[in-house]
C-alpha cells in the first residue's frame, strides 16, 4: 500500500514558462559554488538550484512520474531516493493506475510509479527490501526465456564475446557501446545469428548470471511487486517481422501466466520504442498498460494507456539530480538541447 505521509505542494503552476524557454534558464544557472558541475549528478545538483527548478516542480504536481530502474547497484541511495518519495510525492501501484484509466479518474497529485525493466536479482535482494519496509509499491517487467535460467542479458553476453576475440560478419567489432547500437540496429534475425556467430568465434565463454525464477516472481508479487512483460527475448521490435513480435509478447505472456497464475496486464517496450504492431497484439490479450522510456512525465490520467511516459533514472543517482529528473526540468533540459535518452 501506498505510504500515507506525503507532503503536498501548493505553488500554483507556471503559465508563462514554456519548458525551452525555462531549460535556458536553467543552463544560465550557475552551480552554489558558481560553476557548472561537468558530471551528471553534479549537473543535477547545480539545476536543483535553478529559477526553473521552482515551476518545474509545480507543473511535476499535476503530471504522473513513472520511474524506470534497472536493477539498483546502490542500496543505501535508492533507499534515500525512496525515502525522499514518501516525503515529497504519492507512491502508486500498478494496480492503482490500472483503475484510473478504467475509471476515468486521475491519479492523486504528485503521483509516482516506481517500475524495474529486466529485472536482475538486485530488485529481489535489494530494492525488495527497501520498497517492502517504506510500503512502497513497484512494478518488474521480466524477459520470459531468462526466468529460471543463468544465462546472461544477451547486451552483457555479446560486449563480454567481442572483448574476447568474437567475430560477426555483419557486425565489425569495436567499442562495446557501438557493438550493441549495431546489434540492436540489426533486423531481429540477424541479431540473433550475429550473436550466435560472436558465440562460436569467442575463445572465452561469458560468465553465467543468475536469473530469478519463477518463485522468486512469486515472491516479488507477494510483496507488492507486480510482474510485466517484457517480451520473451528482449529484442528490438521495430526490427522484428509481424510474426517474431507477436510471439515475442504472446510467449511470454502464456509463460508468466502460467508461472504467476494470472496472465499479466501490463508491459514495457525493449528500448522503450512504441510499436503499434505490438499496440494491437496487446489490445488483443487485454493488456491495460504499455510503458515507454522517452524521458518524460505524462498525465494523470494517461491519455494513452498502452504509452505512458517514464523517467529514466537510477539507484546511483544522488537525491539533488533526482528532484531534477523528479520535476521534469532535467529531461527538459536534455530535449532543448537535443540529448538522446
Amino acid at each position: 500500500m501506498p505510504h500515507s505521509e506525503t507532503t503536498t505542494i501548493t505553488t500554483p503552476p507556471p503559465t508563462a514558462v514554456t519548458a525551452p524557454a525555462a531549460a535556458a534558464v536553467a543552463v544560465a544557472a550557475p552551480g552554489p559554488s558558481g560553476t557548472t558541475a561537468r558530471s551528471a549528478d553534479g549537473r543535477g545538483s547545480w539545476l536543483r538550484f535553478s529559477p526553473a527548478q521552482p515551476l518545474f516542480r509545480a507543473r511535476a504536481a499535476q503530471r504522473l512520474a513513472v520511474l524506470a530502474y534497472h536493477g539498483v547497484t546502490d542500496p543505501r541511495s535508492f533507499g534515500a531516493q525512496l525515502d525522499r518519495l514518501r516525503r515529497l510525492a504519492t507512491p502508486v501501484s500498478l494496480t492503482a493506475v490500472e483503475q484510473a484509466v478504467a475509471q476515468g479518474r486521475p491519479l492523486p497529485p504528485r503521483s509516482v510509479l516506481i517500475t524495474f525493466d529486466d529485472t536482475d536479482r538486485s530488485v529481489l535482494t535489494h530494492a525488495l527490501p527497501a520498497l517492502a519496509v517504506r510500503r512502497i509499491p513497484a512494478a518488474a517487467f521480466v524477459i520470459a526465456e531468462l526466468i529460471g535460467t543463468d544465462q546472461p542479458f544477451w547486451w552483457h553476453e555479446a560486449a563480454f564475446l567481442a572483448r574476447n576475440g568474437g567475430r560477426s560478419r555483419l557486425v565489425p567489432t569495436g567499442r562495446p557501446a557501438e557493438l550493441l547500437a549495431r546489434l540492436k540496429a540489426l533486423p531481429d534475425p540477424d541479431r540473433r545469428r550475429s550473436l550466435h556467430e560472436l558465440r562460436v568465434s569467442a575463445h572465452r565463454r561469458p560468465p553465467r548470471q543468475e536469473q530469478l525464477t519463477p518463485e522468486d516472481l512469486r515472491a516479488l508479487q507477494a510483496d507488492g511487486v507486480s510482474i510485466g512483460n517484457h517480451t520473451l527475448g528482449h529484442p528490438s521490435l521495430g526490427r522484428c517481422d509481424d510474426a517474431t513480435v507477436h510471439s515475442e509478447i504472446a510467449g511470454a505472456h502464456l509463460a508468466l501466466g502460467k508461472w504467476l497464475g494470472e496472465p499479466p496486464t501490463a508491459f514495457a517496450y525493449p528500448d522503450g520504442g512504441y510499436d503499434p504492431r505490438a499496440d494491437a497484439v496487446l489490445r488483443q490479450l487485454g493488456y491495460r498498460l504499455g510503458f515507454l522510456s522517452d524521458h518524460r512525465l505524462g498525465p494523470r490520467l494517461p491519455a494513452h494507456p498502452l504509452r505512458i511516459s517514464r523517467l529514466q533514472v537510477d539507484s546511483t543517482t544522488g537525491t539533488r539530480r533526482f528532484d531534477t529528473i523528479l520535476s521534469g526540468l532535467e529531461p527538459a533540459l536534455q530535449r532543448w538541447r537535443g540529448v538522446a535518452v
